[in-house]
């Protein structure tokens, strides 16, 4: 059997909305298909996204993003290292009251 396909396939088209997308680049989200569909895949996926950020632009995106670029009442993220001698209360804290949280390196 034949599948049917389109030539022209993007998953920005197929499962992207306009203005989220604005809002990603906005928040300092390269503005590339690659970017943006990594970013679709990311919002999309029903567990949590491992990174690997050598430029770090996924980093200083998902901080703009959580921080909400300063408006008052948003939930300002949690950023840890597993270095830190706090690391696993600070974790436990922030799952436990729902905190967005950014483990570095």
């Amino acid at each position: 059997k034949q599948i049917t396909t389109s030539d022209n396939f993007s998953l920005t088209t197929c499962l992207g909305d306009p203005v989220q997308i604005r809002e990603w680049t906005i928040a300092r989200l390269p503005n590339d298909g690659f970017s943006i569909d990594n970013a679709i895949m990311l919002f999309k996926s029903d567990s949590f996204p491992l990174m690997i950020d050598p430029q770090g632009q996924a980093n200083n995106w998902i901080r703009a993003l959580e921080n909400g670029g300063g408006e008052d009442g948003a939930k300002k993220i949690k950023i840890i290292k597993q270095t830190e001698a706090t690391f696993v209360r600070s974790l436990e804290i922030a799952v436990q009251y729902g905190e967005p949280v950014l483990l570095e390196n």
